[in-house]
């Protein structure tokens, strides 16, 4: 008895976690384009994940350069390397002197905004419920 009484206590809970388990971005705010994008469904739902055009592209393009010990001396990335505020502030300046010097010019907008998807929603603050525009 003392067991279902503390299930139906916790039942309450589960969806407090589910929330927190897929709290990663909806929404994010494109300071270049300057509009709201959805990234919970629709096409930058896939678009933006590890096997989507942004992760691939942050993979193929971008870890080329940005790897471990590699011999360009650009810093070492991940996704986790800065906030998602962080990851729009690099594409929306083009601080970055891979963008700077031409790097990022064989990509087209759409493939920027879809690397930038894949970063925000994956960035080191990923998990926080208030991260949305």
């Amino acid at each position: 008895m003392k067991q279902f009484v503390l299930a139906l206590a916790i039942l309450p809970l589960v969806p407090l976690f589910a929330n927190q388990a897929e709290a990663n971005p909806k929404t994010r705010y494109d300071a270049a384009s300057q509009t709201c994008r959805v990234l919970d469904y629709g096409p930058l739902e896939w678009e933006s994940r590890s096997y989507g055009e942004g992760g691939k592209l942050f993979k193929n393009i971008c870890k080329g350069c940005h790897s471990r010990d590699n011999d360009k001396g650009a810093p070492f990335l991940w996704t986790e390397s800065k906030t998602s505020e962080g990851w729009d502030r690099i594409f929306a300046t083009r601080a970055p002197k891979c963008a700077q010097n031409g790097a990022w010019d064989g990509m087209t907008p759409e493939q920027l905004r879809r690397l930038n998807d894949y970063l925000y929603r994956w960035a080191a603050d990923s998990q926080d419920l208030n991260n949305n525009c």
